[in-house]
Formats: C-alpha cells, structure tokens, sequence
C-alpha cells in the first residue's frame, strides 16, 4: 500500500504550493520561470478518402489552430532542488504529505484528480482552477525558496519515471532530466524509479543513460517504487506548477496564447504543455548533437521510411504500406528501424536527415534531435489527430524542424466508425492509393521535382500544402512549372503572391497580385493588398490605379478604406 496515491482528498491538501514549501528548495534562484522561443513548423493535412472523415480532421485542425495553438511558443525553465522527506510512489514525488508538481507527473495528477472525484470531470476542474488562483494570490510577492547548499558527496539524484519502457516518456522525461546535474558538481548515485514490474524494463533506457551520461557509469541505478529519502536532489520542472505562479508573471502568456484562453486553469494547462519546450528537451538535444560530433555517421541515410520492430515494440503497422514504399524508394528513400540502431546512430540519423516518413508512434521521439531543415512526416488518423497529435509538438518546436502530419484512414472493416481511445487503443492507419498520390506528391515537391497534376484545383491543393509545410520556394517552382495554368486562374495567382509574401519579395508578390485581379476583378481585398504591396515599394502610381479600381468598382469599401488610412490621401 505504500505506493497507493490517494486522491480524494482537497487540492490544498493533496499538492504542495511549491512558492512557500519548506521541504522544497531550490539550489539558485532560477534565471527565468518562462520566455518566448522560436519554434518549428507543424502542420496536418486531410488524406482521407471519405468525405465525411475529411470534413471531421480539417475540423479538428482549424480549431486546434486557433483554439490551442500559441502565436509563439515558450520555453519553461527546468532547474535541480533538494526535497525533503521525499518519497517516490508511482511515478510521483511526495515532499513531506503534498505530492509535488512538476513536469509530466504533474499532468498525470491532475487527469487522475478528475477522474477519481465523485462529483465529476467538471466540476473537479473547477476545484483544481480554484487550487490554482488562490495558489497564485497567495504567491504574489513571494520569490521560490532557495537553498546553496554544499553537495555532499553522498547525496543522491532521483526522478520518477512513467515507466521504463515507453520510448517516448522515458526519453522526454527522465532521461532529459539529468541534464539539470550539468554545473553543479554532482558526486552522488542517480536512480530512475518507476511503478511497472523488472520484467517490462526494457534495455534501451540503460543504453541511452550510457551514451549520453557516461559521465555517471556505474552509479546510474533503476529501482521500483516506493523509496523513501531524508534528503534527495531531483529536477523540479515549472511546468507542472505554471498555475501556481504569481500572476503578473503569466501575463506575458496571455499575449501568446490563444484569444479564449483562460490562462492559469486547469484546462488551460495541456494547451500550455503541447505550446512549450521543456529546458530539460533544449539541454538533451545539445548534449546529444555534441555526442555525435566526433563519430563518421556517413553510412546513415538521409531519406528514410522507418518502420516498427514488432519484437520491442506494440505491433502498429502501416495498412497498404507497400505502395507507398515503391514510390519512396524511386525516390531515394531506405527502410530504417530504429531499434536497429545503437543510440548515438539514431540520433544522427535524425541529424542527418533531409526526410524522414513514418506512421504515428513512439520514434518521432527522436524528432528532438532533427535539423531545422528536416520534414519530419507522420501518418496518423483522425483518432491520433485528436488524442496524440499535441505530444510531439514540443519535440518539433525544440529541434525546429517542420513536423508535417498527414491523417489518412483507420485500418478497419468499418472506417466510418468512431473509434474509442480507451477501448480500441491506437487503430492503425490505412494510406489508400489515393491518400499515397497525395502524400508522394507533397514529398516529391518538397525534394524539389515537379509531379504531374492534372488539373488547376489539384495544383492549388499540392502548392498550398506545401506553402503551409514551410516550403514556399518549393510551391513557387511547381506553380513555375504550370505557368501557363496559374496565369489564367485568379486563385492561382493569388496562391503565387502568397508564396511570395512569405518571402518577403513584395516586388513578385506585387506582380501576382495584378495578376491575379486581371483574372479575377470581382473580389475587392485583392485591391487592397495591391495597394499595401505597392506602398512597401513605394510605387505610388499603382496605389492611384488601385484606389480608383476601388471607388469605381466598390465605392463603400473604397470610402472606408481612406477613412481608416489618412495616408492614401498623400499619394502623391
């Protein structure tokens, strides 16, 4: 019964409100709780070939878009403490009576407090909002405890664990976690504590600790919980406690988030953790590009498919798998499993990629240690869309790659039918011949060749595609090669000025757009970006032309126009 977490009682009784805990220090004061950070690309796109199952996945993108999707992300700090009277049960930390709320224990606390609550999911959020704003009215003007305190030598590091064989947890979690020890003179014996049983351990964990911490060989030590300590060092991440931070110092957050969003909640916390970078994923992924620094690793490919050993891992295969590796093989692509692997080769081959497609799973884990120019391609479905989608965006954020994901069809009898998570666990994906086209020729348009498209609307769906993945050279060059297609459509043009834009080549966005309004007089906003172009380049003569469009044309927009720009009225 010792490693029983029971949570039925109050949040002020169950969680340490780690600003005034004393069996809770940190060992300096942090240099930052949060700050803004450039991150990756992350896009998701509709493959599907039944239109109802469509319509449900673009959805589902629009409103994670703009419901959960931050203007930029954040990166939340990470920094070593000591705990006292500590007891790992599970996989949380108890300091004293209160469990502590860091990281992704505090996540899964928070899910297994709504879920054990008799009077309900919702109205236990409520309790736990509550917990939160008075935690932050009571930290205003307090600074987190801090405690210098000499390491002895005999001082021991501990993290919980998830488990022990779950490649992303593990990875992301409590190996990333070590990277708190860089700097403070460590001497002591690091143990990994988890809940599930020896025998589900699997020996990757070990591997990665060697790899990337021989500096600890032989004191690196994983132990079940329970296990009691007087005085421990452990990483506390602020994610976990983000709704316990004084206020003013979440007002930044409210700028970046989305426009609904009420910041310090409970249910604002997976929206903050799916728009954050962990330090502790920032520090890892440095240690473990300066691992491979001095290694060949020329032997790796750079385009790969990587496929799932079904000995190590849950059996989740790519339904009709086969067409789509013919066609990425023409194209230089090689079969890879990652298990295959020693740690050092798959972290470089992650490095190393130009590509790399996979389905959903556990290996877009090693996305943290992609290249800012690496499309990262993930096969999924509307269920992984909805229920795993967000877990690796703080992967691509922190490695900034462009992680593209596209969502074909369940492999099932029925792929109408909605499945549930708890239920039916992660159903496969099924790429139709369909779903493979247009897969294939996103990647081929991304590797800088042209595929065929047959017409003006499957031109505008694979270059807009490819302008959202972050490509816009690559949309420009294959709307180039159908030149004569896009100079007689409207929305074509349009698309090519787009492209352009994001660029920053107001000069060919201004080109476009007459084009595009040659082709289309109709729509009054093309009018308008004329004239916003045409000032960046200080062509006032097409600021006239496009005004006198405007009055002419659409005299009302054409008045408000002027009312709400005093400066039109100065073209000279």
């Amino acid at each position: 019964m010792r490693n029983k977490i029971d949570l039925l009682a109050d949040p002020d009784v169950l969680f340490l409100n780690s600003w005034k805990a004393r069996a809770l220090k940190l060992l300096e004061p942090p240099e930052y709780i949060w700050r803004e950070r450039e991150g990756g690309t992350i896009e998701g796109f509709a493959v599907s070939d039944h239109e109802v199952i469509t319509a449900k996945i673009e959805a589902f993108v629009r409103s994670t878009k703009k419901h959960k999707s931050f203007r930029k992300p954040v990166e939340v700090n990470a920094v070593p403490a000591v705990i006292e009277r500590a007891s790992f049960r599970k996989s949380h930390v108890y300091a004293g009576e209160k469990l502590i709320l860091s990281g992704a224990s505090a996540t899964r606390l928070f899910n297994a407090f709504r879920g054990e609550q008799p009077e309900g999911h919702v109205e236990a959020g409520n309790v736990l909002s509550t917990f939160f704003k008075d935690c932050r009215k009571a930290n205003i003007g307090h600074q987190f405890p801090v405690e210098s305190i000499f390491l002895e030598s005999d001082l021991d590091f501990a993290v919980e664990c998830r488990n022990t064989f779950n490649y992303y947890h593990f990875i992301t979690e409590p190996l990333a976690q070590l990277c708190v020890l860089d700097g403070v003179g460590f001497q002591g014996n690091i143990y990994f504590h988890f809940p599930n049983g020896e025998e589900k351990q699997l020996p990757f964990a070990q591997k990665f600790v060697e790899a990337l911490f021989s500096e600890y060989a032989g004191r690196v030590f994983f132990e079940r919980a329970p296990k009691d300590y007087d005085l421990v060092l452990t990483a506390f991440e602020f994610i976990g406690g983000m709704g316990q931070v004084p206020q003013a110092q979440l007002k930044g957050i409210t700028r970046l988030a989305p426009d609904d969003s009420d910041v310090g909640s409970v249910e604002f916390h997976p929206v903050l953790a799916m728009n954050m970078v962990n330090r502790t994923l920032l520090d890892l992924r440095a240690r473990a590009l300066k691992a491979i620094e001095e290694h060949d690793f020329s032997h790796l490919p750079k385009r790969f498919f990587v496929g799932r050993s079904l000995d190590q891992s849950r059996s989740r295969p790519l339904a009709e798998q086969d067409l789509l590796l013919e066609h990425l093989l023409a194209f230089g692509f090689e079969h890879a499993v990652f298990e295959d692997y020693s740690p050092l080769e798959q972290i470089a081959l992650m490095a190393q990629a130009e590509m790399m497609i996979s389905y959903h799973g556990a290996g877009f884990t090693n996305m943290l240690f992609a290249s800012p120019d690496a499309y990262v391609i993930e096969l999924g479905t509307l269920q992984t869309a909805q229920f795993r989608w967000a877990d690796f965006w703080p992967l691509a954020n922190a490695s900034g790659c462009k992680y593209i994901s596209f969502f074909a069809d369940f492999a099932a009898e029925d792929q109408l039918k909605e499945t549930k998570f708890s239920v039916d666990g992660i159903v496969p994906t099924f790429v139709s011949e369909k779903a493979t086209a247009q897969a294939v020729a996103f990647v081929v348009t991304i590797l800088g060749q042209s595929p065929s498209i047959p017409d003006a609307k499957k031109l505008a769906e694979l270059a807009g595609l490819v302008l959202r993945a972050g490509a816009a050279p690559q949309a420009i060059t294959v709307l180039a090669n159908y030149r004569d297609i896009v100079e007689n459509d409207g929305a074509l043009c349009l698309l090519l000025a787009d492209c352009h834009k994001a660029l920053d080549e107001p000069k060919s966005e201004l080109l476009a757009l007459e084009a595009g309004f040659k082709n289309d007089p109709s729509r009054w906003q093309t009018l308008v970006r004329i004239i916003w172009c045409a000032n960046r380049i200080k062509r006032p003569e097409v600021i006239r032309w496009a005004l006198s469009n405007l009055a002419t044309d659409f005299p009302e927009r054409h008045d408000a126009f002027v009312a709400n720009h005093d400066w039109v009225r100065f073209v000279g």
